[in-house]
This record gives C-alpha cells, structure tokens and sequence, in this order.
C-alpha cells in the first residue's frame, strides 16, 4: 500500500511541476509581451526562462526567506521580483530586459500571476 502512494506522489509531484513550468511560461510570455524594454525570442528562452525564474525565486525564499513577487512581501518582494527577472537574462541567449523592464516587469507578473489560476497549486 505504501509503494502505491509513494509512486501516485511522485507522478503527481512531476505532473505539478510540468503545469507550474506551463503556467510559469505563459505568465512570463505574457509578461514580456506587455511590458517595454522586456523581450524573449523563442520558445526555448521562455521555457528556460520560467525555470531559472523559478529557480532563483525558490532560492530567495529558501536562503533569504523574502517571497519574490510584487505582492509577497511588499516592497522587498517587489524589488527582489524585479532583480531576479533582471538577472535571468544573464543565464539565457535570446531573454532581453533592461532595468525599467524588469521594474515594469514585476509588477506586470505580479498581476498577472495573481489572475491566472494554477500558480498555489
């Protein structure tokens, strides 16, 4: 009985993770679509993108405990939103966004991460 479980967690653990990366796409397509001086030319940079993304805001909020959105921790979060989303063109050909970007970016991700459903599962 544990075996099932375990094997119906780590399915579901992986089917959860591939619809945050979905979600986290499409949040982020979104995102630079709307927002000036914020461009992301492909597939493949958006894709990797919404990873690193994630993955530098799991590392804020492991090893600093800020919650990096625009509406985690306030200002601190939204400030925090804005560098991550700066810094990730650093990691990826073909992902473009200047400080004002990443500025209007986050509060642009903020708002739309909180419309889109799917991102507290």
């Amino acid at each position: 009985m544990a075996t099932q479980d375990a094997a119906r967690t780590g399915s579901s653990g992986i089917v959860h993770f591939i619809i945050r990366l979905v979600v986290g796409a499409v949040v982020l397509a979104i995102t630079a679509a709307l927002t000036p001086g914020f461009s992301i030319s492909g597939i493949w940079p958006l894709i990797v993108g919404a990873i690193i993304l994630a993955a530098l805001d799991y590392l804020a909020s492991r090893f600093l405990g800020i919650n990096a959105s625009p509406f985690g921790k306030g200002l601190t979060g939204f400030i925090m939103a804005a560098v991550i989303i700066y810094v990730t063109q650093f990691f990826i050909a073909g992902f473009s966004v200047s400080i004002w970007g990443a500025l209007l970016g986050a509060l642009i991700y903020g708002i739309v991460d909180a419309v889109i459903p799917g991102r507290s599962m």
